[in-house]
């Protein structure tokens, strides 16, 4: 059923009935009354293409995430998803991969799409190939990133203070009597190099050296957290705890121990990173810094949302990180 079907069968202009299905003044009450009435009969909708062709808006908003099988991730595009969607947009979620040219790839298949706007999930996009490639496609429309933050005229970045965030685990750690800490670097992202560099600042306020730091790089997978908690045990056997910069790893790390017979917390404490559903699943269930998951996610759609609006907002917005003490701490 088209619009002009509806125009036909209640005698007026395809014009009068595009008015009132786009809640358009100027049409007299009874009119709009039978109008509403065939639309619901029929269960007309209008064409959203059609529609973005005169309104210059694709009512679409293009969101990527580098690897859709991360939780975390994830659940940060199913929330800013929600809130996109109840203002009538529709979202576009693609997987990019780690690497510059996915990135680059995915920035201009959204392009194509003609989208109204871009949400970037992650630290990961903030990097010179992402930069280059949004200001080449996307001069004018709104940008925003979480965890992250791009210089260019039209990219807004949410914050969360993942340092700070750092520094308070390790004063947690030394309040419990763990001073010797191990720390796991998932990977090489802004974010996560924040989190190092919040580990050392706490660990040299307890008087260590930064070049005698136990810091550790591995993967987040099950496998790995494993792995790479033995291998911290067989390093360092007087190890009093393990800060892990994602949770998943944590979990498996917490397992190892526990498979072991050392016992968590007495004898090593654990911290993970994101406060995620992990997190009350494993046992004992593990203490993890909150890093503002909800919070960053609607504050993404709110912004973009405001851009697509006019309303302004600052270029960067930080959050403030806090510790959910459970009982591996």
């Amino acid at each position: 059923m088209t619009i002009y079907d509806i125009a036909k069968i209640a005698g007026v202009s395809a014009s009068t009935v595009s008015r009132v299905a786009n809640h358009k003044p100027g049409i007299k009450e009874e009119t709009r009354k039978q109008i509403q009435a065939l639309l619901d009969e029929y269960d007309y909708r209008p064409n959203e293409t059609a529609r973005g062709l005169v309104n210059q808006s694709s009512k679409m908003i293009g969101i990527l995430i580098t690897d859709i099988r991360y939780a975390h991730h994830v659940d940060i595009a199913y929330y800013i998803e929600e809130e996109l969607e109840k203002q009538g947009y529709c979202s576009l979620i693609l997987n990019t991969g780690l690497s510059d040219e996915k990135k680059v790839h995915a920035i201009k298949l959204l392009s194509q799409r003609r989208v109204d706007g871009v949400i970037l999930v992650g630290s990961t996009f903030q990097c010179d190939a992402v930069k280059a490639a949004l200001a080449s496609c996307f001069r004018k429309e709104p940008v925003v990133i979480t965890n992250g933050y791009l210089e260019l005229p039209n990219v807004k970045g949410v914050l969360v203070n993942e340092q700070e965030g750092m520094e308070a685990c390790v004063r947690l750690m030394a309040k419990k009597g763990h001073t010797k800490l191990a720390f796991v670097l998932p990977n090489h992202t802004p974010s996560n190099l924040s989190k190092e560099k919040g580990f050392q600042t706490g660990m040299e306020a307890l008087g260590w050296k930064r070049e005698d730091l136990w810091i550790y790089t591995s993967p987040t997978t099950l496998e790995d957290g494993k792995r790479v908690t033995e291998q911290i045990l067989n390093d360092h056997p007087d190890v009093e705890g393990i800060i892990f910069g994602e949770d998943l790893a944590a979990v498996s790390g917490i397992r190892l121990l526990v498979d072991k017979k050392i016992p968590v917390p007495r004898q090593v404490a654990v911290i993970g990173v994101d406060n995620s559903k992990y997190c009350d699943i494993c046992y004992p269930k593990l203490t993890s810094l909150n890093n503002k998951l909800v919070e960053m996610s609607f504050e993404a759609a709110r912004i973009l949302l405001d851009d697509l609006e006019g309303r302004k907002n600052p270029e960067k917005i930080m959050l403030f990180s806090s510790i959910v003490e459970r009982e591996s701490t």
